[in-house]
């Protein structure tokens, strides 16, 4: 797979990866305060499938969907997917350039490095994966969802893995560029 770097690094530039990171958390925000909470007004303290990263059972699938009852299973398929199908692409973009940006502020940017910056895209391709899971599953409850609730949660745990290795090596890039401007400072 050959990558167009050039095009790659005009847009991993600081004012793009800012108006892209505020926007992308924005947005999370938006689920996190107004949509997740109002469909979790009907789960009876359960979460919501796209709130447990390390995945779920079909009889959890079962019980959720079955407290949620015909409202909070409306509302998590009209309020609370419509706009997660906004949030992984915004995510897959947004998180790959802010990467590709800090690699290139450690001088760390050659091919095969610049390849984990897919872990984001990953990850949100593993998002839209657990969506349409989701609302299959939402459109078709409580029959035949055995198997699709297991097959959701195999992109539900893909989407988990590759979004936490995705967070560590931020964290350690961030670590190393941070740890980079300290040893220049000390130098001067």
């Amino acid at each position: 797979m050959q990558l167009n770097k050039q095009r790659i690094y005009k847009f991993a530039k600081g004012k793009n990866v800012l108006v892209l990171f505020v926007v992308t958390n924005s947005v999370y925000a938006i689920m996190l305060l107004h949509t997740i909470p109002r469909v979790m007004q009907f789960s009876n303290g359960m979460k919501l499938l796209d709130m447990m990263p390390s995945g779920y059972t079909p009889e959890y699938v079962s019980k959720l969907f079955a407290t949620l009852g015909h409202e909070g299973r409306r509302l998590y398929l009209w309020n609370q997917i419509p706009i997660d199908m906004v949030y992984p692409f915004l995510f897959g973009i947004c998180y790959s350039l802010l990467l590709i940006y800090f690699f290139k502020k450690i001088n760390r940017l050659n091919s095969k490095i610049l390849y984990l910056g897919i872990l984001p895209i990953i990850a949100g391709i593993a998002d839209y994966t657990e969506n349409f899971g989701i609302i299959t599953m939402l459109n078709t409850t409580p029959e035949n969802i055995q198997t699709i609730a297991q097959l959701t949660n195999v992109f539900t745990l893909i989407k988990s893995i590759a979004s936490t290795i995705y967070f560590v090596i931020l964290l350690v890039t961030i670590i190393v560029l941070l740890a980079k401007k300290m040893k220049k400072r000390i130098s001067k």
